[in-house]
């Protein structure tokens, strides 16, 4: 019983050193803002994650892609119908996360799609609208990961095509708990 209780303790100690220790990298590091757990939920994109969409826009543009960003920030109530989708209602499953379980509810994440010259949205992933004979939506995907977003394209799991997003390092469970990256201008560091 006493080895058993030593164990425990053991473990615990070693529990409580990490998150010591990541509590004061963080802190050291002013790469987050605690607002504590019960932290509100943004209401608009990131700063930063705005600027860079705005830069693939714009990049996309320069190579004759027409881009359009179909999603931004979520709510809690928009991502659990979403996830409804497929499930409970009429579609197909276009996500594994619920509210709160989204970068999209933290303005981190964006969705994009194509768009033809007749303004028609594309979702083809072999659409080659400038003509150059390369998949239009794989070189959105390039420039997005060039200025410093994770592709959902990447991903083993499930792949999300369009979703595009900026981690700053948090996990989700990070941001349920109240970390939230910086905002201040000057903040360019983008850890994915």
């Amino acid at each position: 019983m006493r080895q058993t209780s030593s164990i425990l303790s053991t473990w615990l100690i070693i529990i409580l050193f990490f998150v010591l220790l990541f509590t004061l990298y963080n802190q050291q590091n002013k790469k987050y803002d605690d607002k504590g757990k019960d932290a509100s939920i943004p209401t608009e994109l990131h700063p930063i994650v705005e600027e860079h969409k705005n830069k693939l826009v714009k990049e996309a543009e320069n190579i004759g892609i027409e881009l359009i960003i179909t999603e931004t920030i979520r709510t809690y109530d928009e991502q659990n119908a979403l996830y409804q989708q497929g499930r409970t209602t009429e579609g197909n499953i276009v996500t594994h996360a619920q509210g709160g379980e989204s970068y999209h509810n933290y303005g981190l994440a964006i969705d994009y799609a194509l768009s033809d010259q007749d303004g028609n949205l594309i979702w083809d992933l072999n659409y080659d609208g400038n003509g150059n004979g390369d998949s239009d939506w794989f070189e959105v995907a390039d420039i997005a990961k060039d200025l410093g977003f994770e592709w959902g394209g990447d991903w083993e799991k499930f792949q999300d095509y369009p979703h595009l997003q900026m981690t700053f390092g948090l996990s989700i469970r990070d941001l349920q708990n109240g970390l939230r990256p910086k905002t201040e201008q000057g903040v360019e560091e983008v850890d994915n």
